[in-house]
């Protein structure tokens, strides 16, 4: 199948043609009125006058783009307008040139919107038929020239499809490069989406299964907490849902207040009743703040913290604040990828911001923002 640029080449084609015959026309009608002997003016306004009309039809058609007929068709006119010099003593009067000039940007425009057969038939047919009436006409004993100039109408064809067959090839190479481009750039998403669900699952892995065995395995908590497998089921739940299709809206605060149990900690949450927010943003937003409160359960040395959302569904700020020991932020390695992937790369992903205020002994505030349009 034809590429993008292929096909408006083809289209180029056609409607330049009938710009160029058209632009042609008068110059040419012109010349043959002018060099008309007065006792054969009358027979060869009217052969003009067929000229004209039927090439103005033939515009029409090319940038109509209907059928190929016409092109059969244009030659036996062309030919039927060469067989007029019986009639009007052009060959006498030497005035031969006007079918000469109508012939030649016939043939050669014709390259410009026919396949190599019919354009290279429709140039010989044409160019070898004139030839021919003008041999009959007795143009070789009047002037031989005019038959020379008459047969150049096929070089000229053959030299206009060699020209066209050059663009026709560029336009191919550029469809090519165009069709490897959409490729590169569909096998780039698909391997960025790729990434990204490989990242959310990590980060679903961090934030619920290993963080649970990590805190048993070290000692935070005992083996046989009353809170320990149930919340080994909301781990397991968890990764389970996110591996559903996702609706289109969500509530945050209801995602919000469910994660608040899992935290294990005495929150203070204020928040408005409702605020509804794509899916994603709202899960993101969720997720990062879930994980920052667990970061307050394992390292901050309290059972209390602060979560405060404000705004609406355009802009919004949740404050995820405690007084526990607090830390220096410039001092966590690269490597943990709790604050790096599950707060700031969560919030990223959705346009939003992470800001953290913290300080040894003066507790920690982890601020996340997003505004609508910023993902």
């Amino acid at each position: 199948m034809a590429g993008e640029a292929a096909r408006l080449l083809v289209r180029f084609g056609r409607r330049y043609a009938a710009a160029v015959r058209l632009a042609t026309l008068l110059p040419i009608c012109g010349i043959a009125l002018f060099r008309a002997a007065p006792g054969h003016f009358t027979a060869t306004a009217y052969m003009v006058g067929v000229a004209a009309a039927w090439t103005c039809g033939y515009a029409w058609w090319l940038r109509a783009g209907r059928g190929s007929l016409p092109v059969a068709l244009d030659v036996v006119v062309l030919l039927g307008l060469f067989a007029s010099v019986f009639w009007t003593d052009a060959v006498e009067d030497r005035n031969t040139g006007w079918l000469r000039l109508l012939l030649t940007f016939a043939c050669v425009t014709c390259q410009w919107h026919t396949s190599p057969l019919a354009g290279g038939a429709a140039a010989l047919a044409a160019g070898g038929g004139a030839v021919g009436l003008l041999t009959a006409a007795g143009a070789v004993d009047v002037d031989a020239s005019l038959i020379r100039g008459t047969a150049w109408a096929i070089p000229a064809a053959a030299l206009s499809r060699a020209a066209w067959a050059l663009v026709q090839r560029a336009a191919e190479r550029a469809d090519r490069m165009a069709a490897e481009a959409v490729r590169v750039r569909s096998e780039s998403l698909v391997a960025a989406a790729a990434r990204a669900e490989e990242r959310e699952l990590a980060n679903a892995l961090h934030d619920t299964a290993a963080t649970t065995l990590l805190m048993v395995g070290v000692g935070q908590v005992r083996s046989d907490a009353d809170w320990l497998a149930p919340q080994a089921r909301r781990d397991l739940d968890r990764l389970r849902s996110d591996s559903g299709p996702a609706p289109q809206y969500a509530d945050l605060v209801d995602l919000l207040r469910a994660d608040l149990d899992a935290t294990h900690l005495t929150v203070e949450f204020d928040a408005p009743e409702q605020l509804r927010l794509p899916f994603d943003v709202a899960r993101a937003i969720a997720d990062a703040a879930r994980e920052a409160l667990t970061n307050v359960r394992r390292h901050a040395s309290t059972t209390r913290a602060t979560v405060r959302l404000r705004g609406d569904a355009r802009t919004l700020r949740l404050d995820i604040a405690d007084q526990g020991k607090g830390f220096s932020p410039t001092d966590v390695p690269a490597t943990r990828r709790g604050i790096r992937e599950s707060v700031r790369g969560r919030m990223s992903r959705v346009g939003g911001t992470v800001t953290i205020t913290s300080a040894e002994g003066e507790g920690t505030l982890v601020r996340l923002e997003w505004r609508a349009g910023h993902d």
